[in-house]
């Protein structure tokens, strides 16, 4: 009988992306007009933090508000995130509800401005 060759084989596969260099867009400038009392979580689509006293919400749809602290709230650009919890309601509301960051802090909102493009 003749002896078993074993081989082995390895495949590699690589994903090469190309970005093409772009000039880099003139960044927006927003003005600050009269918020809401109240924003309802389900429509918040995303965050950004902008200051050590203020977050950036985008709503679904377009819309953008800027949460604003009764003080400020370094924390949260060291941990790059923050937590916002649940409520009875499922809004937030200013002068009620707070930002935790993930330090174990609480920032409390104290309103909220409607952001819009300034031309």
């Amino acid at each position: 009988m003749a002896p078993i060759r074993v081989a082995q084989v390895t495949v590699e596969q690589s994903l090469i992306v190309r970005v093409p260099r772009r000039v880099p867009a003139k960044p927006l400038r927003w003005k600050e007009k009269k918020g809401p009392k109240c924003v309802a979580m389900s429509t918040i689509a995303g965050a950004a933090v902008v200051a050590d006293d203020a977050i950036d919400l985008a709503l679904k749809g377009g819309q953008r508000l800027r949460a604003q602290f009764s003080s400020r709230c370094p924390a949260l650009d060291y941990y790059s995130g923050f937590y916002i919890l649940p409520t009875e309601d499922g809004r937030i509301c200013a002068d009620r509800d707070v930002i935790r960051t993930r330090s174990g802090g609480q920032c409390e909102i104290e309103r909220f401005r409607k952001l819009v493009l300034d031309d």
